[in-house]
């Protein structure tokens, strides 16, 4: 994917964006550039101070997504919140023009490999796409997912993360992991089949999700691909690790009306407390609670035995049991050549299969989620959604890891994941994710993920996400990171480093590109023409150095004992070094903040 231009027409604006925003991601030249070298990944990266708006551009696309979404997915399976095809979200009018690689499925011999597609809204009206040099047709949305054209309109993931508390960032990947749940539930009260994973293309991949992303690449990716884990953390093999599932959940009279006829006087229980309708829901003869079968729809039955998920993760676990009294399930996994055989065999060799199978079961963690609540979420607005989502104890949990051991670089003793530094973690993460979604045609919205990272980490980061992102020609990955790291955008060509400022007196967001060449910038240069920080030295030592400065203007200081005392104090920087070349020459004093 390869975003081409956005604007946004919403009479409110989006965020600190306002109503006639518009910003080129490419020219025409540099478009052209990029396609010659389909193969060479570069994000685009986002700087600027604190509150500049850095964060509103991913929010924007992330938003606009989130329509397109719900409008694909209502065809198939939709919450009765978000039915309402009148229904308007912010941002309410816009337009969306970007390039996609188009799958070879869908290609003739002589067509292009990319095609232009256009998205726009007006207010009050449905979205709407133009399909360019494939056809040259335009529709409405939801008569084009109708069609079967997702796979060749839109993105196959967005995917995001924010290192930060960004809930404006994560709320529609909230409403849509929510829908994930609901669609689940539905097709369990209903006893429809279940496909194994989220239908839902909007991911938020959260800390909640870290040991999962770990967790299949080691099992799956090879050493060379491994190599950013190995070299900057020093992470070696996967050892063990258990997976505990909560097989069923009390559920209140309420709950139990989505799964049986409805009425609160069970009139089709049978002698052994189950229900005629349903072998979802029974009646627990040693508490005289509803119970709720919730994994009922995931597990092994005439239809889904070699292809459901439970079946597979035990056919790959080294032992299982099941405690009865707790109905749980806990599955072992001693990790050796023979373990990772079976988790490739059974899921498909491919680390996004396991990965988004633990994705359905861990978004099953939502259960305890009220549809009052749920229905609120799908039309909030709201930048505290996370506060208002239950946190579970451990073993109220539907889906948890636990036992995670691998062996570390210099370390005797196998160690635990949550042994790591939040820098490890972070590293993990977000390396993890994009290792997760390589062969994929995906948008990555990341936002300040290099924020726990030494300074050695940040100035290696562009070139690990590249090690990650090398591209296979099939595929092609857009990624747009918000960072006050300079490094990353030394590591960057000006027309891939967008720089945000926003107005003081109208709040309004602009961007531009820097006016020089920032790839191989020095850290100094960036820093003072990017963030407007000139000074190379800390707030303290500069006031420190400034009342120096002071007693030499002031000419009742002794030269050579002011230059010791100088000399003593401070540390080597520029804004020393030219303080004390005034005091020998005897001029006012340079205080360097014109150096780059």
């Amino acid at each position: 994917m390869k975003l081409l231009r956005l604007k946004i027409n919403d009479p409110a604006g989006f965020r600190s964006l306002p109503c006639g925003f518009e910003h080129h991601f490419r020219t025409e030249w540099s478009l052209q550039g990029e396609l010659v070298q389909a193969n060479n990944f570069a994000p685009f990266v986002c700087a600027g101070p604190n509150g500049s708006g850095k964060s509103n551009l991913l929010e924007a696309l992330a938003a606009i997504f989130y329509q397109l979404e719900v409008l694909r997915v209502r065809r198939s399976f939709l919450p009765e919140a978000l039915q309402d095809e009148a229904l308007d979200v912010s941002p309410i009018a816009f337009e969306l023009d970007y390039l996609i690689r188009v799958p070879a499925e869908y290609r003739s011999p002589d067509s292009p490999l990319w095609a232009k597609v256009g998205v726009w809204k007006n207010a009050g009206e449905s979205v709407r796409f133009l399909w360019e040099n494939q056809g040259d047709f335009s529709t409405d949305a939801y008569e084009a997912f109708k069609g079967g054209h997702a796979d060749i309109l839109l993105p196959q993931y967005v995917l995001g993360y924010s290192s930060g508390e960004n809930e404006i960032l994560s709320l529609p990947f909230f409403k849509m992991r929510f829908v994930q749940f609901d669609e689940y539930w539905n097709a369990l009260a209903k006893q429809l089949p279940y496909p194994g994973y989220p239908e839902t293309r909007l991911a938020y991949l959260d800390n909640g999700f870290s040991q999962a992303i770990l967790l299949c690449n080691l099992l799956f990716q090879d050493e060379a691909t491994l190599q950013p884990f190995r070299e900057d953390i020093g992470i070696g093999e996967l050892k063990q690790f258990r997976i505990i599932l909560r097989r069923s959940i009390p559920v209140t009279r309420h709950q139990l009306a989505a799964f049986t006829s409805g009425d609160y006087i069970m009139h089709t229980e049978t002698q052994d407390g189950r229900f005629a309708d349903t072998d979802a829901v029974y009646l627990d003869p040693a508490t005289g609670d509803y119970r709720l079968k919730l994994l009922h729809g995931l597990e092994a039955n005439e239809r889904t035995q070699n292809t459901s998920i439970i079946e597979k993760l035990k056919r790959c676990a080294t032992l299982h049991f099941h405690d009865e009294a707790s109905d749980t399930l806990t599955l072992d996994y001693w990790v050796n050549d023979h373990t990772q055989k079976a988790f490739r065999a059974n899921f498909d060799d491919s680390p996004l299969a396991l990965f988004q199978a633990l994705q359905v079961l861990l978004a099953l963690n939502l259960y305890p989620v009220s549809e009052t609540l749920k229905a609120d979420l799908y039309t909030s607005t709201s930048h505290y959604v996370s506060e208002t989502v239950p946190t579970l104890a451990s073993d109220e949990r539907a889906m948890r890891i636990k036992n995670f051991y691998f062996t570390n670089q210099g370390v005797e003793k196998p160690m635990r994941l949550k042994e790591l530094s939040d820098g490890e973690h972070q590293l993990l993460h977000s390396l993890g994710l994009c290792l997760l979604f390589r062969d994929t045609n995906s948008l990555f919205l990341l936002d300040e993920p290099e924020t726990h990272f030494n300074p050695d980490w940040r100035a290696n980061f562009i070139s690990r996400l590249r090690q990650c992102l090398p591209g296979n020609g099939e595929c092609a990955q857009e990624m747009l990171i918000t960072t006050h790291t300079p490094f990353l955008i030394s590591d960057s060509k000006p027309d891939k480093v967008l720089v945000f400022a926003k107005d003081k007196a109208s709040g309004k967001v602009s961007i531009s590109h820097p006016p020089y060449n920032t790839l191989g910038a020095s850290i100094n240069r960036i820093t003072m023409s990017t963030f407007g920080k000139r000074e190379t030295i800390g707030g303290h030592a500069q006031a420190l150095l400034d009342a120096m400065r002071t007693r030499f203007e002031q000419g009742v200081e002794d030269k050579e004992a002011l230059i010791t005392e100088i000399d003593q104090q401070l540390g080597d920087s520029v804004e020393k070094v030219l303080l004390i070349k005034a005091i020998l020459d005897g001029d006012q004093p340079d205080d360097g903040k014109g150096q780059g």
